[in-house]
């Protein structure tokens, strides 16, 4: 449910997960509302964490408005290939040191990568504490800082180990977007196509009319785009919040993408970049079993594209990535299933298709 709240630029989701739930709180200017950052991260200890981009942005802002706490901060190097045990065990090994209690809090300032490894950290600390998202992109803001999914990385496979742990809250303010790099930017645009791609028709028809305007950062337009994004995945978490099974909708062209990263080392492209090519290729696969038609496809590459974001790329052996996509961890007894689209806005989970299909599109896609 969406709910104005406080202020005429502000709205409040609720992620209903019984004892669980907890608010989403979207608007401008939140980082500089010190009334309701101080009421939702009430702990006496608070452990701020964030990486070297964002903590000359907005480290010392959040400093100022908790005030006088126990309060420390721990700044991480950025980037995806730093999203690991070591830097997991960094957390961990700076709670330790100032004999943080089970009561208190640890806020994940950033993007995805921050807001994974401080979850996982704060799920595993005295068998979980609390913890706080204030995601810096458009990435995380509208998918990774939403749901409880917490992990790091293992060697070169995305995600392999975490736990489900919910924040207690997520601060999404959306004013610390214009920070952003424009690759950066786009990247968080491809998981909102996603939501209108496997849930949301309507929403989708709506960003093909108004993607200029998301691009430019149009105050009323990003609201709306955060917004129901946040509502589409809020309802699917309210409903299956271990991934069990309508959840799984979610990873529309994750498996593709993860183990794009992957086999780029997890540097090579940003997620939002290796989700786009995945939604290209499980589109594409979609139509290679006669869900959709190709037109649909030329439509959604269209809106990538338009989107700054890949739909190919060059130089990759179809047998390599369909080898890391076995290895993804969404693969059960029954073998590996794909997020495949029935239509524009109804996505389908079904096995993956026969190795042959998959190399031909996968080959095609490697061509372009």
């Amino acid at each position: 449910m969406t709910q104005a709240c406080e202020s005429s630029s502000m709205e409040i989701l609720e992620v209903g997960l019984s004892e669980r739930s907890y608010p989403i709180y979207i608007g401008e200017r939140l980082l500089e509302n010190d009334a309701l950052l101080n009421r939702e991260i009430s702990a006496k200890q608070v452990l701020i964490v964030t990486n070297e981009v964002v903590a000359p942005l907005y480290l010392k802002r959040l400093t100022k408005v908790l005030g006088k706490r126990d309060q420390h901060s721990l700044i991480l190097p950025d980037g995806e290939q730093h999203k690991t045990l070591s830097c997991f065990s960094s957390i961990i090994d700076k709670l330790i040191d100032h004999e943080f209690h089970r009561d208190s809090c640890v806020v994940a300032l950033g993007g995805g990568v921050i807001g994974d490894i401080v979850g996982f950290a704060a799920a595993c600390y005295q068998r979980g504490i609390d913890y706080v998202q204030i995601p810096t992109t458009l990435l995380a803001q509208v998918d990774s800082s939403v749901g409880g999914k917490t992990a790091v990385n293992h060697s070169h496979l995305k995600n392999m180990i975490g736990a489900f742990h919910q924040p207690t809250s997520v601060f999404t303010d959306t004013s610390v977007l214009k920070t952003l790099i424009p690759r950066q930017y786009s990247a968080g645009i491809a998981e909102i196509i996603k939501y209108g791609l496997v849930l949301d028709e309507s929403f989708f028809e709506w960003l093909e009319k108004h993607l200029e305007a998301l691009l430019a950062l149009d105050a009323h337009t990003l609201a709306f785009a955060v917004r129901r994004s946040c509502e589409l995945k809020a309802a699917i978490v309210s409903e299956d919040e271990r991934d069990l099974g309508q959840r799984a909708l979610l990873n529309f062209g994750h498996t593709f993408g993860h183990a794009l990263e992957s086999l780029g080392q997890l540097d090579q492209w940003l997620h939002g970049e290796a989700v786009s090519i995945g939604m290209s290729i499980a589109a594409r696969t979609s139509y290679s079993l006669g869900f959709i038609s190709d037109a649909d496809c030329e439509r959604i590459d269209s809106l990538l594209l338009r989107a700054n974001l890949p739909v190919a790329f060059k130089d990759l052996d179809p047998d390599k990535l369909l080898e890391f996509m076995q290895l993804d961890k969404k693969v059960g007894t029954e073998g590996l299933k794909l997020i495949l689209l029935k239509q524009i806005g109804e996505g389908i989970i079904t096995a993956a298709p026969n190795d042959s299909i998959l190399k031909s599109v996968i080959g095609a896609k490697a061509k372009i």
